[in-house]
């Protein structure tokens, strides 16, 4: 085959494919506007986000009670008056806190972060950012095993212990998130003083270096954590743990820390979902 013939028979290939491309999405009912987004989504499939510009600066001196769907559009919320604390002391209130079923979305919590977000059953929090963690990002707290939590998309910095802190029951599910100079990416609380069997899935998360680790579960109480497509950043020492197993308690004394890694129960993972970039 000559050179010209290859170059034509290429050409061939690659218009077939982008063909079959846009009718693939033509079947989904979508114009020509939007198969030049989705097709931009899909090269771009794993990149972390870039961390967004506030469009509005807004003080909290109580906390937001949200129910049903809440969009910040991207404004910047701080705490203020009896919000006003950003530091690591245990009892603060929320700057928002979602009663079962609610959504909190296009939101950015500034300093001071008080307690970042409550969830009281149920909850989404979507493209939610957080510039510097207080006591805890995010706080997911029902009751029922069914509940379930998810994250999806945004990040938080800057936090001095941990970022989503589970003490309820239920799963939660964190997705395109990313994290950067935090103590702990999802912590299963190790000393409630009420205990449940957790389950978390951490997918598509970018974690940036220092950091201490990316989940910690109690063994004991049958927690378990799957992780999938993590990129961790500026850690070529992997000082970060992945998955830390603890022998959690009710009593309220320091859980004993059992072993990290992936062990097939607890942490299910294996090395090729971790990438060190």
């Amino acid at each position: 085959m000559t050179a010209q013939t290859e170059q034509r028979v290429r050409h061939r290939r690659k218009a077939t494919k982008r063909r079959a491309l846009i009718a693939g999405v033509s079947a989904l009912g979508l114009t020509g506007a939007a198969v030049v987004t989705t097709t931009s989504l899909l090269s771009s499939a794993g990149a972390a986000a870039a961390w967004p510009t506030p469009t509005d600066s807004k003080p909290v001196s109580k906390t937001i009670p949200v129910s049903g769907t809440y969009d910040g559009k991207l404004a910047k919320f701080y705490g203020t008056g009896d919000l006003g604390g950003s530091g690591q002391e245990e009892g603060q209130d929320p700057i928002f806190e979602l009663a079962d079923g609610a959504t909190l979305k296009n939101v950015i919590i500034g300093s001071p972060a008080a307690d970042g977000v409550h969830c009281k059953g149920s909850c989404t929090l979507q493209n939610v950012w957080w510039l510097d963690v207080g006591e805890d990002a995010a706080t997911f707290k029902g009751k029922s095993p069914s509940t379930v939590y998810t994250v999806y998309g945004g990040g938080a910095k800057n936090a001095d212990d941990k970022v989503l802190q589970f003490n309820g029951a239920g799963k939660l599910v964190v997705t395109r998130f990313q994290v950067q100079n935090f103590g702990k990416l999802v912590r299963s609380c190790g000393n409630c003083s009420t205990q449940y069997k957790r389950s978390i899935i951490i997918n598509d998360v970018d974690v940036t270096a220092p950091g201490k680790s990316i989940v910690g579960v109690n063994s004991n109480y049958g927690d378990t954590a799957a992780l999938r497509k993590i990129r961790v950043h500026g850690d070529s020492g992997k000082k970060i743990k992945t998955c830390t197993r603890f022998e959690g308690n009710s009593s309220g004394k320091e859980p004993k820390e059992l072993g990290t890694g992936p062990d097939g129960t607890a942490c299910r993972f294996s090395a090729s979902d971790i990438t060190y970039q």
